[in-house]
């Protein structure tokens, strides 16, 4: 993914695991939320481990807008109907205290990343969408908000809603800057999670495996699909954004709540303009890089397109993150995912709560996020309205005639599945990205069958072909072809078993730890 923040960062190449070890908390992802997780741990003095499947922030950290803001959308009005002001002043003042905890850090370690507060805006072009009524909710919710109708933007707007001193910043060198004494193996993709009895749980990699006391889920989308039910509680949605020169600078930064609205923010000489948003696997016809670039050029005609890219998120049913303990059979599993588009804020918050769960202290008002919260009844139309779309995607691959597609490249012969390997859905092509997309879950694939986004750990290959393809790719991705006698074993254990590359995902298993023996 070529953004704006990794044209202007680099991170230092971490290794892979290459051996079994034991820690006292492991952290899956190295995205901005698995970080933090580590961060706070290793100040309260917890020997914790991250593992990355690809690179260090590599995945959604990586695409993100990075508006530091406790402006969510329209959320604020939902949070009071649904579950009250009480629960709704919680949601609000975790995102406020995530602010100025990311200036604190700043500060406090010196690191240049751009941090600037600013004001961020809610707008509407062409209708009433009831912003005057949010920004009354969330001054009840203590909020410094105010209603506008006139804003700096290049098109007259109906409506707009101004939260005062929000910030932004530069993610990839705010996370460069606290990296330190944090132990990050990179190319360590988990392929399964196995609970060995409460206190112990085990991970497999490609390299080895990680014994750990707790297991910290922050790879985005939870691979485990039972215990959890993560996959029946969440989609994906996916956005797009052009990086100009020569565009507008704005002090405040903006988004349109209206379904075609538009995402401005700059970040020095560059804006950053966002839109084209659909749940992942809706984007058949493609475009929606034209239509930003159309867009551009009509509002800024010496405009300058340096970068443009696309990133999606986890959309939970009522649109709260779900952060805190996995599921109750598995209480020293944690898990923060479902950011909804506003991981900056969410993240922290989420890393904060998280350490602080792992480390025994109380945590005061949690409640608001925890997974096995309380369905409401927005959240039933919603899990109703997923239900459908998954059932559909089902049945399209149960009813498809053909079942693969074929091409041929100057070096091979390509033929790949179009049956996702998570649950078994039927991939769509995205035009503007050129990847193959599940309309479930949002599982994504290059054009080769290369996995680019879970909930998925398996490549996109021919059933067939599936185990011989990882394996050599295993080999060649070795130095010299060299494998370990140990991790030799262990793949021959692993294929005589059969519980990695076949099924429908990983399951929580229950059994005796061979190590403690």
């Amino acid at each position: 993914m070529d953004t704006l923040w990794n044209r202007i960062t680099d991170f230092n190449k971490y290794e892979s695991l290459t051996e079994d070890v034991c820690v006292d908390t492991i952290v899956i992802g190295a995205g901005i939320a698995g970080l933090m997780t580590a961060y706070f741990l290793r100040d309260k003095g917890v020997q914790v481990a991250v593992l990355e499947a690809n690179r260090i922030v590599s995945g959604q950290t990586a695409g993100t807008t990075a508006k530091i803001t406790s402006q969510h959308n329209m959320i604020y009005q939902r949070l009071i109907r649904c579950y009250g002001i009480e629960r709704a002043r919680m949601y609000a003042g975790w995102n406020e205290w995530a602010i100025y905890a990311y200036e604190k850090i700043i500060e406090d370690k010196k690191i240049e990343c751009n941090f600037t507060r600013c004001s961020a805006y809610l707008y509407s072009g062409r209708k009433d969408m009831g912003l005057d009524l949010e920004v009354e909710s969330a001054k009840k919710l203590g909020i410094d908000a105010e209603y506008k109708t006139t804003c700096e933007l290049p098109f007259p707007v109906r409506q707009a809603a101004e939260f005062k001193n929000q910030a932004r910043f530069d993610p990839l060198r705010f996370l460069k800057g606290i990296l330190e004494g944090i132990k990050i193996y990179e190319n360590s993709r988990v392929y399964k999670v196995e609970r060995i009895r409460e206190g112990e749980t085990r991970l497999y990699t490609s390299g080895g495996t990680v014994t750990a006391r707790n297991v910290v889920f922050a790879c985005h989308f939870p691979f485990v699909n039972i215990p959890g039910y993560y996959f029946a509680r969440m989609y994906q949605s996916r956005s797009y954004v052009l990086a100009l020169k020569n565009a507008a600078q704005f002090e405040g930064y903006y988004l349109g709540v209206e379904e075609d609205g538009y995402s401005f923010r700059n970040e020095g000489e560059y804006l950053l303009f966002g839109g084209g948003k659909h749940r992942t696997g809706g984007n058949a016809q493609g475009g929606k890089y034209h239509l930003l670039q159309k867009k551009a050029k009509e509002w800024w005609p010496e405009c300058e397109e340096i970068a443009h890219w696309s990133a999606q998120d986890c959309m939970t049913l009522d649109g709260i993150p779900y952060i805190g303990r996995f599921e109750k059979r598995a209480e020293d599993w944690y898990v923060l995912t479902g950011f909804g588009k506003w991981g900056m804020t969410s993240a922290l918050a989420g890393a904060r709560i998280i350490s602080d769960m792992i480390t025994g202290k109380t945590v005061v008002n949690q409640e608001i996020y925890s997974p096995q919260r309380r369905i409401s009844n927005a959240m039933g139309k919603e899990f109703a309205k997923h239900s459908m779309i998954t059932a559909g995607n089902l049945c399209r691959e149960l009813l498809a005639v053909e079942k693969t597609v074929r091409w041929k490249t100057p070096e091979q012969e390509i033929e790949l599945s179009l049956r996702c390997p998570h649950l078994g859905c039927r991939l769509a092509w995205n035009p503007d990205e050129a990847t193959w997309e599940c309309p479930c879950h949002g599982s994504g694939f290059d054009r080769f069958g290369n996995i680019l986004n879970g909930p998925a750990q398996k490549e996109l290959y021919n059933q067939r072909k599936a185990f011989l393809d990882v394996m050599l790719t295993f080999i060649s991705n070795t130095e010299n072809g060299r494998i370990q006698n140990a991790n030799r074993e262990y793949y021959q254990r692993e294929e005589k078993r059969k519980r990695i590359y076949t099924g429908t995902g990983s399951r929580l298993s229950w059994g005796i730890c061979p190590c403690s023996q």
